[in-house]
């Protein structure tokens, strides 16, 4: 059934309902006025039937309103906020069935309290206008949410990949060659592959890669590393073999348009990430590592080498394979974007497995905490760039003590120049919660080199004193002084 027939039916079940109350008929009540059993009437109320026009005729003159104002989608203002929600396709554009939710639950939920949950509703619109959340940050949002839920571990992906290699009689040395993965484009999915072909067009220098489907033409910057065009390469592979029709046809999305068009890109990249870093192998490379007595950030550095990695493709190749084979299920994923010459620090993406954890990105325009290891590695970054000794990848780790919690975490971070924005530093960083699990696994979690640090989530609600990295004043943290200051005087005069 469409979509409109199915919000006429939830707007026409919600009028009636309403109706019935104001008029203080039961079910039953109403059954007897209208000739219609109790079932039926409540299948309408739940917008699962929608009657037709004898019986609007019959149940409107029961309710003592024409058959036309029944039927019409006008209602009044307790109903308004329900009636746009429905407009704008919201309940549609929802996922809910990725999150093993019914829709029909949802509409009895409306249906129960419209006045209340037209109240929810309008606040939760008020707030996307404050703060100017658009469609596609909800479905980015959906996306975080439903990789979370499922820990970053998608075994049909895992056996797609498994069975591509095999077809495709790859090799299990790694890397694998960017030519190689190119061939299988041209050969098995007939691509014209440009490897310049973004240069042309100035307005399109940000993108890594264009795909445009009706020549079958895959255009990417020259100024792409090997490992940035082998990554590509497994991106276009994983949307041709798992058959993908629904997708961005950019490197990033830029405005999602549907959440299937979100979630497909995340399953692309998903392939191309377990396509270069095979499962078995990178398990046995952290196993190895994490039986080191001594922090040696050199010998992460050379997992990523053995595969030829991105920061990004390992520290994304880590977030499934460390929940699921290692226990090691508290933790967070962030990926900082740092532009210089604004002095901005922003996540642009991230990742909390188990629950949400202590760092995580911000809209309201507040300073990340300077002593996160993942800025204070940019911001060296930055001042080597500065001195003229440039560098193309720092990496270091720390562990972190969030003020006022018993919460530490164990952060790996890696820095490096921003391809093919040069003109910025990107930092990815891995911070897993220290815990008995943990220490059980991690045999170099004492090493004293590694520095541990008291940090806090922003400036602006951070009490460390005389801190010098400090950004911006505690703002947050003087309010509420202030506020207590207030209710102490109160209570001292009024009691």
């Amino acid at each position: 059934m469409s979509t409109k027939a199915q919000n006429e039916r939830i707007l026409f079940g919600l009028k009636v309902k309403q109706l019935r109350q104001q008029l203080s008929l039961s079910f039953a009540d109403l059954s007897e006025k209208a000739g219609m059993s109790v079932s039926y009437l409540n299948e309408i109320e739940k917008g699962k039937k929608y009657p037709k026009g004898e019986k609007i005729q019959t149940l409107a003159r029961a309710l003592n309103v024409s058959a036309a104002d029944l039927a019409s989608q006008d209602v009044d203002e307790g109903l308004a906020p329900i009636h746009d929600l429905l407009q704008s396709n919201f309940l549609n554009e929802l996922p809910l069935e990725r999150f093993g939710i019914d829709l029909a639950k949802v509409v009895e939920i409306i249906a129960g309290a419209p006045s209340r949950v037209g109240a929810f509703i309008s606040t939760l619109l008020e707030l996307s206008r404050n703060y100017a959340l658009r469609q596609e940050h909800f479905y980015f949002s959906a996306l975080r949410s439903y990789l979370e839920l499922n820990n970053n571990y998608f075994e049909e992906l895992e056996n797609a990949v498994d069975k591509f290699v095999a077809e495709c009689q790859l090799l299990a040395i790694r890397p694998i060659p960017g030519e190689h993965l190119r061939n299988i484009l041209e050969e098995k999915y007939d691509y014209i592959v440009h490897e310049n072909g973004l240069d042309r067009y100035p307005e399109l220098q940000h993108l890594r890669s264009l795909f445009i489907p009706k020549r079958k033409e895959l255009l990417l910057s020259s100024k792409l590393s090997a490992i940035q065009r082998a990554f590509e390469y497994g991106k276009e592979l994983g949307f041709q073999y798992l058959n993908i029709k629904e997708r961005a046809y950019t490197s990033s999305i830029l405005r999602g348009r549907s959440f299937e068009e979100v979630l497909n890109h995340s399953k692309a990249i998903y392939f191309s990430v377990a396509l270069h870093l095979p499962l078995q192998s990178v398990i046995q490379d952290m196993e190895f590592f994490f039986q080191h007595n001594k922090w040696n950030g050199e010998a992460l550095q050379n997992i990523m080498l053995k595969y030829d990695a991105t920061p990004e493709m390992f520290y994304h190749r880590l977030t499934n394979v460390l929940p699921r084979f290692f226990g090691i299920r508290k933790m967070f994923f962030l990926r900082f974007v740092h532009d210089p010459i604004k002095g901005t620090f922003d996540v642009d993406k991230e990742l909390h497995l188990n629950h949400k954890h202590h760092p995580h990105g911000n809209g309201i325009y507040e300073h990340y905490c300077r002593r996160w290891i993942s800025i204070a590695l940019l911001q060296e970054l930055f001042q080597l760039k500065q001195a003229g000794h440039p560098s193309d990848l720092l990496i270091s780790a720390q562990i972190s003590h969030y003020l006022n919690t018993t919460d530490q975490y164990l952060c790996f971070t890696v820095a490096r120049p921003s391809y093919p924005s040069p003109n910025k530093n990107v930092s990815v960083t891995i911070g897993l919660l220290i815990d008995d699990e943990l220490r059980a696994k991690v045999h170099f979690l004492n090493d004293p080199a590694i520095p541990a640090r008291d940090v806090h989530t922003t400036c602006e609600r951070c009490s460390i004193e005389d801190c010098v990295e400090r950004a911006a004043e505690p703002s947050i943290v003087q309010k509420k002084q202030q506020f207590q200051q207030i209710q102490d005087r109160l209570n001292k005069l009024l009691n």
